[in-house]
């Protein structure tokens, strides 16, 4: 994930293995030494990916059981709340369009949404963007993260329709 000018701020990785994946989240730390002018990534989060129960997630250390912290609601199972820092309710809704964050109260206001891709057959070519609002800058590892969880819970409902 880069900025808009192209700076990488966070990567993923998924190694293959049979049994439960683990999706580890590595976030971009400015190296402060003026003669080694590359960055380094620290490992701030990750997901295991179960198949029977509830997935894991952690952030900062913090482990978090998805089906208490980003409970699934809606008939279908496409909407995700959980507290932000603070208490702040937050929801992720997801469509076959779209997945969409938003504030869980009554304004419903909209703090990020994901771009998918289009490959140019019909308009412009674009690759995949999260656009993110400087509401929730605060909490944008937890926002990555929670993000990187309902995408993929997305792509595999996707996958299945077909």
């Amino acid at each position: 994930m880069t900025n808009e000018h192209g700076q990488v701020l966070y990567k993923t990785s998924t190694p293959f293995r049979f049994g439960a994946r683990t999706t580890t989240l590595y976030k971009v730390v400015p190296n402060t030494d003026p003669d080694d002018m590359r960055d380094h990534l620290e490992a701030i989060g990750e997901i295991e990916w179960h198949a029977i129960g509830p997935s894991v997630m952690r952030l900062h250390g913090q482990a978090m059981m998805t089906d208490t912290f980003i409970p699934r609601h809606g008939i279908r199972g496409r909407k995700r709340t959980f507290k932000g820092p603070g208490g702040l309710p937050y929801r992720w809704d997801m469509d076959f369009k779209f997945v969409r964050l938003s504030r869980n109260d009554a304004t419903r206001q909209e703090l990020a949404r994901f771009h998918r891709q289009r490959i140019g057959i019909i308009g412009s070519r674009r690759d995949p963007y999260l656009d993110v609002d400087l509401a929730v800058m605060h909490m944008l590892d937890m926002v990555v993260l929670t993000f990187i969880y309902v995408e993929k819970l997305r792509m595999d409902k996707e996958r299945r329709a077909r």
